[in-house]
């Protein structure tokens, strides 16, 4: 059969579907009722980006009906049977979207449906650093479980992000593949129309970080041609209606690879019947490359096991927490004094449990030497343990230095993982992560009580206190240099960071300790130093020489920053903030709202509403997007009047900053307890009753001048 009419039959079957379950949403809620996917500030994101029509109610989906059908011509031109694919797309979206106005919940576990704007959002720091290198969209079912099994976990090792349509979902789950948000191996539905909640992630990223506009839809492919490193793969026969789906995805970019034969179009869609040459010839197709450093131990490690949880049920070992001490240290040392690949346990191991869970203290050191190394890159060093001991299958790691607390799972015990394991993986990565300064590691695991508590004493918090002495004097008045951070660029091109001592990049992942270290790593990198001369306005924090690096690596989208203001020039956003600051005219204030809370705010918008005209790297005043820990900084937009300005944040954020946001209060305006003259979610959520409580607490913000 001809390939485009397999496509337009399959066209034809989704319109038959759309146009029943639209008639069927009239009947049941009528017209005026609202038509949303749940979590997101892009109405139906994949015809809002194709359109620029927001679909808000019943009554408009047959408006979408329409503007589907104008997409649905038929010809004998491929761009005539890609078009007939986005129409495809089109009405499959509106199929998924009457499922979630019929029914709250549609999905249910395991099965994901859509995803939100702000797990999307989550996802942009890793798709950045290519922590996750690229998105793989299994359809079908393969040959047997086994297969499948082995496909998905490989993709999971290789960081790949997966989505799942279709009954490779139960092979999943037969053969025991861990899956979730969490662990980048979503299982999104049994139907293909649920495929368009991946087309969705796709179309909101352009959306998000690419600040592409809607309507814009050359613009969108060009997108996610050029940035999501996507790709399909459809397992066992496929009918019209998958066919179809796939053009929609090479519409975007994103080559579809058959086991099945079909009628093959170069570089788009492909036919491998050998399932173990799958994964090669979609990395191939995509061009992913991917650097993998195997580790010899019984589990997996990879980025895709960061998200796991280790439930108290599941748990077989647990260091720290509130039941055992547990501190962590990487120091510098010289080249004679450390044993390169020494992996070192003193005190018992986990395989010598009398009880389950077995609670036991734990200490890391962390010895590494090399030509380049400096003291100052030590912490940018020690927080990577975090993610390292994360990326080991069934390990979960918590907090830093002295406040640590690891689980180990009991299923990744009974393969065999042990403490000596821990310290392979931070051998290795420390050496492929920081091979530019760390030329030898050495790894000391101490479970020894006595050993633990002595090595805190002596050697942990001394080191700690001393780093702290050092960063209190890491001020932006007692540097020379900044730094620029474009590694977002590859997702919101205009958008440059400004990284100084008091103002981490936007993203929370990125202080100035790091980029310079990332200087060091990768002199033509992603971050490069920015001399702080030519001071025009020491209030908003303006120089002429950042506003020069600004404009070089923006392309010259961006020609003026200021580093201390929300009003003036704010520095601006890629879309993968963890935070978002909006002033409050009526509260002569701000907000700030984070990432994690989906619900209304005082100004009438959820995070996602705000993000949606504050991220793609356009500057919007009196918006800002930055990370958490900036909250607490004394120059946290000073010129406006600093934290007193801050009026209402989500209760989880406030508690998270009130030590760092309490003590610079108090260093600035001699107020104690400062944030409890913070209003959040627990007491107002409207203007008029946040103001109600501003006034009860006599909040500074109301006797500041006007904001605007």
């Amino acid at each position: 059969m001809n390939l485009f009419k397999i496509i337009y039959s399959g066209k034809d079957k989704y319109l038959e579907l759309a146009e029943k379950m639209v008639e069927k949403a009239v009947a049941e809620k009528g017209r005026e009722a609202a038509v949303k996917f749940p979590g997101t500030a892009y109405a139906l994101p994949v015809i809002y980006a194709i359109t620029g029509e927001k679909i808000t109610t019943v009554g408009e989906l047959e408006k979408a009906l329409d503007l589907a059908r104008g997409f649905a011509h038929e010809g004998r031109l491929l761009q005539d049977a890609l078009d007939a694919g986005t129409a495809s797309a089109m009405l499959a979206e509106i199929i998924e979207a009457v499922k979630y106005t019929l029914v709250d919940d549609p999905y249910r576990p395991p099965l994901q449906g859509h995803l939100t704007d702000a797990q999307i959002r989550a996802f942009g720091v890793p798709l950045v650093t290519q922590d996750i290198p690229g998105v793989a969209v299994l359809i079908g079912k393969c040959q047997d479980s086994e297969t499948a099994g082995r496909i998905i976990k490989e993709y999971q090792e290789k960081g790949i992000l997966t989505f799942m349509v279709g009954k490779i979902i139960d092979q999943a789950i037969e053969q025991g593949v861990k899956m979730g948000i969490d662990l980048r191996v979503i299982p999104l539905g049994y139907e293909i129309e649920s495929v368009i909640h991946v087309v969705s992630v796709a179309i909101r990223a352009s959306l998000i970080f690419g600040a592409v506009a809607p309507g814009d839809f050359q613009a969108h492919k060009q997108y996610t041609k050029d940035r999501i490193k996507a790709f399909v793969n459809v397992f066992d026969d496929w009918d019209d209606k998958i066919i179809a789906a796939g053009a929609a995805a090479i519409e975007l970019g994103f080559p579809a690879i058959t086991e099945t034969y079909i009628n093959e179009v170069p570089t788009l869609l492909l036919h491998q019947p050998n399932n173990e040459k799958v994964i090669k010839t979609s990395l191939e197709a995509r061009g992913i490359k991917i650097k993998v450093t195997k580790i010899d131990i019984p589990v997996g490690v990879a980025s895709a096991f960061e998200g796991e949880r280790v439930r108290k049920g599941d748990m077989h070992a647990e260091f720290g927490g509130t039941k055992t001490k547990a501190w962590e240290l990487v120091q510098m040392k010289d080249m004679a004094e450390v044993e390169d690949h020494k992996i070192e346990l003193i005190g018992p191991d986990i395989d010598s449990a009398d009880t389950v869970p077995y609670r036991l203290p734990l200490a890391i050191v962390v010895d590494v030497a090399g030509k380049n190394m400096q003291e100052d890159f030590e912490p940018v060093l020690e927080r990577r343990l975090h993610y390292f001991m994360n990326y080991t299958e069934g390990v979960m790691h918590i907090g830093q230095r002295n406040i640590a607390w690891v689980r180990i799972g009991k299923e990744s015990y009974e393969k065999g993982l042990r403490l000596k394991h821990l310290g392979e993986v931070i051998y290795a990565k420390m050496k492929d992560e920081f091979d530019k300064v760390v030329d030898k590691c050495q790894v000391t695991i101490y479970t020894d009580k006595d050993k633990v508590e002595q090595l805190e004493k002596e050697l942990a918090l001394p080191k700690y206190a001393a780093r702290d002495e050092r960063l209190s004097s890491l001020v932006d008045e007692n540097v020379d240099t900044f730094y620029s951070c474009t590694l977002c660029q590859s997702f919101a091109p205009a958008h440059v960071c400004i990284v100084t001592p008091e103002r981490l990049g936007l993203c929370g992942a990125v202080s100035w300790l790091d980029a310079k270290a990332t200087k060091e790593l990768d002199p033509t990198g992603a971050c490069q130093p920015v001399p702080k001369e030519g001071l025009e306005d020491e209030q908003n924090g303006i120089w002429a020489e950042v506003n020069k690096a600004v404009e070089k690596a923006s392309q010259g989208a961006v020609s003026r920053v200021s580093l201390y203001s929300i009003l003036v020039d704010p520095m601006t956003s890629c879309g993968c903030f963890e935070c978002i600051c909006g002033i409050v005219p009526e509260a002569n204030g701000v907000i700030i709202v984070n990432r994690e809370y989906g619900d209304m705010t005082p100004v009438g918008m959820t995070f996602g509403e705000l993000a949606s005209m504050t991220g793609g790297g356009v500057q919007t005043p009196g918006f800002m997007g930055h990370g958490r820990h900036f909250i607490g900084s004394k120059k946290f937009m000073s010129a406006e009047g600093g934290i007193a300005r801050i009026v209402w944040m989500p209760k989880e954020l406030k508690e998270d900053v009130r030590e760092r946001l309490d003590k610079t209060a108090k260093e600035l305006y001699g107020i104690e307890n400062f944030t409890d003259m913070i209003c959040d979610e627990t007491i107002a959520t409207d203007s008029e009753g946040l103001l109600e409580f501003l006034e009860a607490k006599g909040h500074p913000a109301l006797q500041l001048d006007p904001l605007m």
